[in-house]
């Protein structure tokens, strides 16, 4: 079992950016094999999760390319830890974020699947952090 927990600010103010932090209960997430992943549900009914970016075992990024102009994903302070900043925040924005623990095969389920997954559906995913954005 892996736990996870997001932390950071809970209100940012429109075209500020935003920095949460992912603290994983392993020694370090530089293992092989593992997706490190940012994860969105916006409040609309029925929200899709939106997949934001991940940080794999060896240290490569990825983004999913809505996100990769104002998103940057890195290892944090401590090994236990992957940061997501994400700048110029809009209303927009205002969602739930989640930090998860993916195999490769449970990435590409979520990114590709029409089926509309639950929090915890695939691997390991933090307990959520709410994230408003005012006008």
């Amino acid at each position: 079992q892996v736990q996870l927990l997001e932390s950071g600010p809970g209100l940012v103010k429109s075209s500020e950016t935003v920095s949460l932090t992912c603290s994983v209960s392993v020694t370090t997430i530089m293992e092989p094999y593992w997706f490190w992943t940012w994860i969105r549900i916006r409040q609309a009914p029925g929200g899709k999760p939106e997949w934001i970016g991940y940080i794999d075992g060896s240290g490569i990024v990825n983004y999913n390319e809505s996100f990769e102009s104002r998103a940057f994903i890195s290892r944090g302070t401590g090994k236990n830890q992957f940061i997501l900043r994400l700048r110029s925040m809009t209303p927009e924005d205002t969602a739930v974020y989640y930090c998860s623990r993916l195999s490769a095969g449970e990435w590409r389920r979520l990114v590709g699947d029409s089926y509309i997954y639950k929090p915890g559906d695939l691997g390991w995913w933090g307990p959520g952090i709410q994230v408003t954005v005012s006008s």
